[in-house]
């Protein structure tokens, strides 16, 4: 290994922007724009934004109203979370081209063991480098990657390399890189924890580890104090674990007012259930059980559930489950906040895993679902989708959206952003 990698065989990538990035390839007229990826209404938060409306303060998490107040010239996006698992999907497989240890953090980001990558590709840089560039080249995003010897200063290189850069940390310069950084840059510390260490007149990494072990134990507790002053000493043994298959996927609405008409949920429902199953049948996948959560006005949440006879990836089979379900509870005009659908133990959509049912007809709705599935990748999503969701409001990915509009994402959620303008 090259003096410029000596001792680093980790590798964090993590995606730049990611949900907005995946937005402005597909809207190249947005390119160098601001643009927000998120929920619209009183309830809607931002998912990601571009390094454009970044600039103006913007952040994931934040209310989408407030991020507009911050960026009004933004152009505001609900999301199109089936193209981005796709997108995610032909990144993680280009990491597996590299080395079988890889294990993903969430869609956007993940850590790469290529210690027995060396002698087909290059020193760990030169990996990075491959990977930035088969990144941009295969899916037109960029990527930022971190090189280290353990995952958590790899994490942290990433981070300090955004957007689109590289850096490397050796281990005789974990140190000097570490110590000068925040507390709150260290896994563990929140909000609640960084004030307590804040209080005490830590302020560094490096204040932090000359504390000792016990005193920081009283103050932050005896787990998370051990822990905090290993990796001050850039002490992380944990090693890369492949990850294992999804064993559930689904998606939820949180309606922009409460809803007490059981037509509009019913509505939702079936929204929810077409979204679920288009990302069973991205990622191959059947599923044996359909669950659906029920939040209340109040938070109380309840969910519910019943295993298939036979496991299915169709939109229109995960609906007549979930609306089931749901008429069971018998509500009577309760006020619900947010709905869900969710499809678990997942099972390979092979040949052996899809069973056909007596007297069932040689082609039916799971072949018009593949067809609105080719039409949504070549028209984008929601080109082809049920009647009864026409009158909802604009789906997530079918345009662009407009600057100063705040696109529907549910009933009651549309609406005109006030003094908007171009």
């Amino acid at each position: 290994m090259s003096d410029r990698a000596a001792g680093c065989t980790v590798l964090h990538v993590d995606m730049d922007a990611f949900f907005a990035s995946v937005e402005v390839r597909r809207h190249p007229e947005l390119a160098g724009t601001p643009v927000i990826v998120g929920g619209v209404g009183n309830r809607g938060v931002v998912t990601s934004a571009t390094y454009e409306a970044r600039a103006y303060g913007v952040h994931s998490a934040m209310p989408t109203s407030r991020a507009l107040r911050l960026c009004p010239t933004a152009t505001v996006l609900p999301g199109d979370l089936a193209l981005y698992t796709e997108v995610s999907r032909s990144v993680m497989a280009l990491f597996r081209t590299i080395t079988p240890l890889v294990e993903p953090l969430s869609l956007d980001e993940a850590f790469l063991d290529v210690s027995g990558s060396g002698r087909r590709l290059g020193d760990p840089v030169a990996i990075g480098e491959h990977i930035r560039a088969r990144v941009f080249d295969e899916q037109g995003i960029t990527c930022s990657v971190g090189v280290a010897g353990s995952k958590f200063v790899a994490k942290l290189a990433s981070t300090r390399s955004k957007p689109d850069g590289l850096l490397v940390v050796r281990p005789a310069e974990v140190m000097d890189f570490l110590h000068p950084l925040p507390v709150g840059a260290l896994w563990g510390v929140g909000p609640k924890t960084e004030e307590v260490l804040l209080r005490l007149g830590l302020r560094t990494v490096g204040d932090l580890a000359h504390v000792p072990a016990r005193t920081l134990q009283r103050a932050v507790g005896a787990a998370a104090g051990a822990h905090l002053h290993e990796l001050s000493w850039g002490r992380d043994p944990r090693r890369v674990v492949p990850d294992e298959p999804d064993r559930s996927t689904g998606a939820e609405e949180t309606f922009g007012t409460d809803v007490d008409d059981p037509q509009v949920v019913h509505r939702e429902l079936l929204h929810l259930a077409e979204r679920t199953a288009g990302r069973l049948r991205s990622t191959g996948h059947l599923t044996r059980t359909v669950s659906i959560k029920v939040r209340f006005a109040d938070f109380t949440t309840i969910t519910r559930s019943r295993t298939l006879k036979v496991p299915t990836d169709v939109g229109q089979e995960l609906y007549d489950t979930a609306r089931a379900l749901f008429d069971a509870l018998g509500l009577d005009r309760a006020r619900i906040r947010l709905v869900g659908v969710r499809a678990e133990g997942l099972v390979e959509a092979d040949a052996t895993a899809r069973q056909l049912e007596l007297g069932a007809r040689e082609h039916g709705r799971r072949d018009a679902e593949l067809a609105a599935d080719a039409a949504a990748r070549r028209f984008g999503a929601g080109a082809v989708r049920p009647a009864t969701l026409l009158g909802r409001g604009r789906t997530p990915g079918t345009g662009p959206g407009v600057r100063g509009q705040l696109p529907g994402s549910g009933p009651g959620a549309a609406g005109r952003r006030p003094g908007a303008a171009r």
